[in-house]
């Protein structure tokens, strides 16, 4: 992206943000460039009126008093709608990114570090990028409309001064443009280790991390990590604001010099009568009005400038191509009729990561449930995150009643699929809404009629009567993050759940769904005691019944009744038939059933 575009496009994000306030930030900016010289020219009559003895001299305390009167007024007013257009520009920008990243239908962008490094920081500029832009031109446009009127001026006194304070101006604007590049390969090069500092500061403060921390003694190591790290960036940031003092200071006394010399030669000049003393006194305003627009037009343009390179990012997020292939016209996923078939998947992450699924045949029945077993990193939550379309494969294709995946709509497949992922999301929202968000309408609002549903799916999860018995009920907050004053006085403001509790939160979610046509279990109930664990597979036999589903357990006793078990071993289906024919295969599932079923015989 140009500097130009980058420009229009932030000025074009202020404009659609808030017309009224762009326009009246506009208007008022050109009156406050304006105003400072007006009011050095009538400064300048009222003194040589004073020094002759003309008349006139209360029109021109009228327009000078209403000239001062237009700068302050024009300074709030300006504050007032930068600070309105920022408002406006906040929700807009914060729209299109998350917009963006939502469009984003795949997770291969979201588990890239250079792209999560690029959103950091499109996140920090999507507010701070177009205002700090739309001020910095703006306020440019102000400082060139001041630096015009006092230029004019001092040319009609003096043209030489006029040359030597503008051309004095060329090494601060290089010097901007140089420092403005710097702190924005800086702002870019620090991100990782702004990254890592987050990181250990997010740990030493969350509760998922508190046991360990305390219990091993983290605390100080991690101090001292996130310490190293914002150390490393206050000394990548000082080297800057050094070079910036150096620069900033010579550029300073350069200005000091120039308007010394100036004021000596106008009051020689007043002095041997070339000169009014009206004139020296527009001519001092003149210097001071020149240097300080130069000054603040030189600090607008490397504002602009750095905001801009920082703007490209927020560009890149919003302009980010989708990472899975969209077909030309995308068929409707059609109700599940007859199966699903992943015919010779192969998958791998990255050509620089091994393949993670390796010529995988493989098909799911319509009205039957399978299940994948096998070892840690065997491709079983891979082989899911193809389903469900989070990734395409490298090579192969799988198929839903014969139609590759690839050209289906990926919205209305994902509409098609129930899951609960091994990593399923504790949300910190109320009891209802965390199961009510398994079924969104058509607005993308949770139903309004959903509560009974939500209660159904709650009591099939076996976690009904838990919730039921919350101090709001289903209505109690599942999180004590969010508390303010108004709570203060109510300890049943938030309720933590525990890890198993959580679980069949995250079942309830899926079951909401249970009229999808595929339903996705990974590690359904790792989290749960054996107990609870036996019950809701029990649950769980008789709802997959004459339903097409994929499970995923480790433990085997889990998936037995499951119609077909494919056992995975290095990316490849090793084995496939039911419980009772991998046992009498004797292979690799047998092996591990017996393993699993020797820790509870006794000898």
């Amino acid at each position: 992206m140009s500097m130009r575009s980058g420009a229009v496009a932030s000025l074009a994000l202020a404009w659609r943000a808030s017309p009224a306030a762009f326009a009246g930030y506009v208007l008022a900016s050109v009156g406050s460039g304006l105003a400072p010289v007006a009011a050095a020219w009538l400064t300048k009559l009222v003194l040589d009126r004073l020094a002759t003895g003309d008349g006139g001299l209360v029109l021109l305390a009228i327009g000078l008093a209403a000239a001062g009167l237009a700068v302050a007024v024009l300074g709030e007013l300006i504050r007032y709608l930068s600070a309105e257009v920022s408002r406006q520009v906040t929700v807009l920008s914060r729209d299109r990114l998350y917009g963006a990243t939502d469009r984003m239908t795949g997770l291969a962008n979201l588990e890239d570090p250079v792209f999560r490094d690029r959103m950091r920081l499109a996140e920090q500029h999507s507010q701070s990028g177009p205002v700090t832009i739309l001020d910095a031109l703006i306020g440019g446009l102000q400082s060139i409309l001041t630096l015009a009127g006092f230029t004019v001026t001092l040319i009609a006194i003096s043209p030489w001064m006029a040359i030597v304070v503008l051309v004095a101006s060329v090494p601060g604007l290089y010097a901007e443009w140089q420092l403005s590049r710097r702190r924005a390969a800086l702002m870019t090069g620090l991100s990782p280790t702004e990254r890592r500092q987050y990181f250990y500061s997010e740990l030493m403060t969350g509760l998922e991390a508190a046991k360990e921390i305390r219990l091993l003694g983290l605390g100080r190591l991690l101090r001292r990590r996130m310490l190293s790290e914002l150390r490393t960036t206050n000394a990548a940031k000082r080297r800057i604001d050094r070079r910036d003092l150096l620069v900033q200071g010579v550029l300073a006394a350069l200005g000091a010099v120039i308007a010394g010399a100036g004021l000596i030669w106008a009051i020689m000049a007043a002095g041997a009568g070339r000169i009014s003393l009206g004139d020296v006194a527009v001519f001092v305003a003149a210097v001071g009005g020149v240097q300080v627009a130069l000054s603040a037009l030189i600090a607008r343009f490397g504002m602009a400038h750095n905001a801009l390179l920082m703007f490209e990012h927020y560009q890149a997020v919003t302009e980010e191509p989708a990472e899975l292939v969209v077909a030309g016209e995308p068929i409707a996923a059609p109700e599940l009729r007859h199966g699903i078939e992943f015919r010779d998947v192969w998958f791998r992450y990255s050509d620089e990561h091994a393949w993670a699924l390796q010529g995988v045949d493989l098909f799911v029945p319509f009205g039957r449930s399978t299940a994948l077993v096998g070892h840690n990193g065997a491709g079983k939550s891979t082989m899911v995150k193809l389903l469900c379309r989070f990734y395409d494969p490298t090579r192969g294709a799988i198929l839903w009643d014969g139609v590759d995946l690839r050209e289906l709509d990926v919205t209305e497949l994902r509409r098609r699929i129930g899951a609960v992922f091994q990593d399923f999301m504790c949300y910190e929202l109320s009891a209802a809404e965390n199961i009510a968000l398994g079924e969104v309408d058509g607005t993308d609002e949770l139903r309004a009629d959903s509560r009974p549903r939500v209660e159904a799916a709650a009591g099939r999860a076996g976690i009904g009567e838990v919730l039921a018995e919350l101090p709001h009920g289903y209505d109690t907050m599942l999180s004590r993050m969010f508390f303010d004053q108004a709570d203060k006085d109510d300890p049943a403001t938030g309720v933590l759940l525990s890890g198993g509790q959580w679980q069949r939160v995250a079942l309830a979610r899926a079951f909401l769904r249970d009229r999808r046509d595929l339903l996705i279990l990974d590690e359904p109930t790792s989290g749960l005691d054996a107990e609870a664990e036996h019950e809701i597979h029990t649950g769980l036999a008789a709802h997959r019944s004459g339903r097409t589903s994929v499970l995923i357990s480790h433990r085997l006793g889990a998936v037995r009744s499951a119609d077909h078990i494919a056992v995975l071993v290095d990316g490849r289906i090793a084995e496939l038939g039911t419980h009772a024919t991998l046992i009498a295969h004797d292979g690799t599932y047998a092996r591990l059933f017996e393993l699993q079923a020797s820790g509870y015989t006794t000898t």
